[in-house]
């Protein structure tokens, strides 16, 4: 920019001959004079206007004559970056996945193991509780076997026992019934001889003890 400002301000350092052409040959030394302050003036103006553009220039990031430094900066940024990540931050992240990794397969092994265990101890549980079933069934069994037994040996023993009491009484009940069957045929025949004998005024005894016979028969 500053040389565009150069070359605008040297076309107006070259007329000022031209515009002193008709005058004598004084003029050229004078011009030269005179050319010297335009000069100084279009120096100072080109001046001016360079730290004019320079103070409204564009935003360094986005001038074009910056490019290559910034494309340089940005390669030698990304690499060291690029050498930051894998030396340091990947295989840091890399350990700690593969730690992790290895954290959840020993814990799923673990569980694994752990399941296994649970369902063994699960079926010898069942295993332990359908033994013990049969055990208790087959122990009542055997308990309402021997009760039944028990109770019948005692239901046989007392059926025994009445069987044989009954007996005695029913012995002791015909012996009575026989004895009182004697006594009773004596006193039929005592209370008939007795009643004839006050009818008749003498009794038979023995066809009353055959009349009372052939009664009882």
């Amino acid at each position: 920019m500053a040389e565009a400002i150069a070359q605008t301000a040297t076309p107006a350092t070259e007329t000022a001959p031209a515009a002193t052409t008709g005058h004598d040959a004084a003029a050229p030394a004078n011009t030269g004079h005179e050319a010297a302050p335009a000069g100084a003036t279009d120096a100072h103006g080109a001046t001016t206007s360079t730290e004019a553009g320079h103070g409204s220039g564009v935003f360094p990031p986005f001038d074009a004559s910056s490019y290559p430094s910034q494309l340089l900066w940005l390669a030698i940024t990304f690499g060291l970056f690029y050498v930051f990540l894998s030396k340091v931050v990947l295989p840091r992240i890399g350990g700690i996945l593969e730690v992790r990794r290895d954290r959840i397969a020993h814990d799923l092994d673990t569980a694994a193991r752990l399941k296994e265990d649970a369902d063994a101890a699960v079926a010898a549980y069942e295993q332990e509780l359908a033994d013990a079933r049969s055990k208790s069934n087959k122990i009542a069994q055997d308990a309402r076997d021997a009760a039944k037994a028990e109770a019948d040996a005692e239901r046989r023993g007392v059926e025994t026992a009445l069987n044989g009491r009954l007996a005695d009484a029913e012995a002791r009940i015909a012996s009575v019934r026989a004895a009182a069957m004697k006594d009773v045929g004596q006193i039929a025949e005592d209370t008939a001889a007795t009643i004839v004998q006050s009818l008749v005024g003498k009794a038979d005894k023995s066809a009353i003890a055959s009349a009372v016979k052939s009664v009882r028969e």
